[in-house]
């Protein structure tokens, strides 16, 4: 027994949620992309494959869409695959933009987000293509 008597526990004031949503702080987001040209056919060079990324966004979005800032920061030829820098706040823009583009050179094309981070490092391995011994 607790002094005074009482066999009542403490009472313990009724806990509070409280709900927060954090969103990223990161001035940047990556996404590692792949373009498919299902007829074969020429490959875009680096440049060109840079210029239909504008011109996806310029056709959604109009001039402010193709001034986002977007940087193709390595580029496959070969498998026609690429991470992508844009500033966080135009994520949407670019990604809808190439999602919608359906056409490259008069022949039929899409784009395919793989990946999609705010660290350039989450994009560098991708457990789904890990090779175990």
């Amino acid at each position: 027994a607790r002094p005074g008597g009482s066999m009542e526990p403490p009472a313990v004031p009724a806990a509070t949620f409280e709900r927060r949503v954090v969103r990223s702080g990161a001035e940047h987001h990556y996404l590692r992309v792949r373009l498919e040209l299902p007829d074969g056919g020429a490959r875009p060079s680096v440049a060109q494959f840079k210029q239909l990324v504008v011109s996806a966004l310029r056709e959604l979005h109009g001039e402010v869409g193709a001034a986002l800032p977007v940087d193709v920061l390595t580029y496959e030829e070969k498998s026609l695959s690429a991470i992508l820098r844009v500033i966080s706040s135009g994520l949407v823009k670019l990604w809808s933009a190439l999602t919608l583009l359906g056409f490259y050179q008069n022949r039929r094309c899409a784009f395919r987000v793989l990946q999609t981070s705010p660290f350039l490092l989450a994009l560098s391995g991708n457990s789904r293509e890990l090779v175990l011994d």
